[in-house]
């Protein structure tokens, strides 16, 4: 039988384990170019590790998922971090698992404002975008290079999103 996930709001320490919540911080913010721009400064940090390795900034166009919607799989990335900063001003849903023992456990899901975005740490369990609503795009920061830098998992018995 599947089991029901709980979704939370996104924070900060909450989402900790997993990697940074990019949002305007204003102990990050400073003006720049004559007072006209406020900077919020070293939100989060890329990774990429390996041989050619680059940092990539993408645009992903995300569909909106129907719920409930089963959480079935979630995916790594081994050698680089994987950030989604949404561009729509709509709110989405993250979900991120502690590893164990080479494996996912069970999900976190959080509920993103659609001001906030996420920079999940190199190795991090998660699940691909899931957009809620309408059609969004999302800017997103990974690695390009050698190697394999994708691992998946698929669970035996999925989990469930009721409704964001």
């Amino acid at each position: 039988m599947a089991e029901t996930l709980t979704i939370r709001p996104l924070s900060p320490d909450a989402f900790a384990p997993f990697g940074t919540v990019i949002e305007a911080d204003p102990a990050t913010m400073r003006h720049i170019n004559g007072g006209t721009t406020e900077r919020y400064h070293a939100l989060a940090e890329a990774e990429a590790t390996g041989e050619d390795a680059k940092v990539i900034i993408n645009l992903f166009r995300g569909s909106p998922r129907t719920f409930p919607y089963a959480i079935d799989m979630m995916e790594r990335h081994p050698f680089g971090s994987q950030s989604f900063s949404p561009l729509d001003d709509r709110p989405w849903l993250v979900v991120v698992a502690e590893d164990e023992g080479g494996r996912p456990g069970r999900p976190q899901v959080f509920r993103a404002g659609g001001r906030q975005g996420v920079n999940y740490r190199r190795n991090v369990w998660h699940h691909p975008l899931i957009a809620v609503g309408a059609v969004s795009d999302f800017l997103v920061v990974d690695r390009l290079g050698g190697g394999v830098n994708l691992e998946e998992h698929f669970f035996d018995t999925p989990y469930i999103i009721e409704k964001p």
